[in-house]
């Protein structure tokens, strides 16, 4: 009697093979956009941001990437929705984007390592729930905020 074995390894373990061409769907599509403003007084910068989705599929979460020019005070008293990436930066949760629907608005106040006459203030979203987002134009930008107390909108 003659044996024939098969022997399969790696990756392929425990793969059914099945005839034709194997497509993967495509990854949605959606246009996050972020809009708000920065106002930095003394050693402090307050943001208020408030992400939209255009569409045309609704995002699950996102994630936004707040980076700052300076560095920021060890002690931060952030929002439930955030967390400290470095010395620097922030990201924070969107929750749900709906197309065509406001998200719901993030207040973030942080402190300053030390007071500064101005800070740039780059914002983009670093995670979408895998959605493709054709226009990163309105989701990617960099604001000059100065020590004024005024209101500067992105």
């Amino acid at each position: 009697m003659r044996m024939r074995a098969w022997v399969l390894s790696g990756v392929c373990a425990g793969a059914v093979l099945v005839p034709g061409v194997a497509v993967a769907a495509p990854a949605p599509e959606a246009d996050v956009a972020l809009h708000g403003s920065a106002v930095l007084e003394g050693d402090r910068v307050e943001v208020r941001l408030t992400p939209r989705n255009a569409g045309p599929a609704a995002v699950s979460d996102a994630t936004v990437r707040l980076r700052w020019s300076a560095a920021l005070a060890d002690d931060q008293e952030l929002p439930a929705r955030c967390v400290r990436e470095d010395e620097r930066t922030v990201l924070c949760g969107t929750g749900v984007l709906a197309v065509d629907v406001a998200g719901e608005q993030l207040r973030l106040p942080v402190r300053l390592r030390e007071r500064a006459t101005e800070v740039t203030l780059e914002i983009e979203t670093a995670w979408n729930s895998g959605a493709v987002d054709k226009d990163r134009s309105n989701d990617r930008m960099a604001v000059l905020v100065l020590a004024t107390g005024d209101s500067y909108a992105f």
